[in-house]
């Protein structure tokens, strides 16, 4: 773990009774977080690789975590994520668009299912990653194509010497 997602989810300012899509779930890390903090809220795990789902659902288990909806989707496809039109107030996106092919999809599958001014945390691999030059997705590149899709830029936030994060909001 190269980040900390609680401080990250802080920062971010995650309520208790938010709604979370924490897409490209990995191994449950921001899950898990966001699960404590929203206590009151609801947090969707999606995740497209079955052996991290069953990881997914061992740690909220550990955890105690009632509000955490794990779902098996694909967050390259419109409606993959099964979840509905406009009702996510926050996503968090931790090292996962550096991996999609369909960026572009990606992006409006996001934009579908946050609510107006709903916000998203965008955590990537940055130029000075260990993963090496041929992995990474540039931080400028990914502001830019969320914003070509009517997102607004809010802050960024230092998410690590191997990370760039920024948060930015359905407009």
């Amino acid at each position: 773990m190269f980040t900390d997602p609680e401080k990250n989810l802080k920062f971010f300012g995650l309520r208790e009774d938010s709604i979370v899509a924490d897409l490209g779930a990995g191994t449950g890390f921001y899950s898990v977080a966001a699960g404590h903090i929203a206590a009151r809220g609801k947090v969707y795990a999606v995740e497209i690789s079955k052996d991290f789902l069953a990881t997914i659902k061992h740690k909220v288990e550990e955890a105690h975590l009632s509000n955490v909806e794990i779902i098996w989707g694909n967050v390259e496809k419109r409606g993959g994520t099964k979840i509905g039109d406009g009702i996510v107030d926050s996503v968090i996106a931790s090292n996962v668009l550096f991996q999609i092919e369909d960026k572009e999809m990606f992006i409006e599958e996001v934009r579908r299912i946050l609510k107006p001014n709903g916000r998203v945390l965008l955590i990537d691999w940055s130029e000075a990653s260990i993963l090496g030059a041929k992995t990474i997705f540039p931080k400028n590149k990914a502001r830019a194509m969320f914003e070509k899709k009517g997102f607004i830029f809010d802050r960024e936030l230092n998410t690590g010497e191997h990370h760039y994060g920024m948060i930015l909001i359905k407009k």
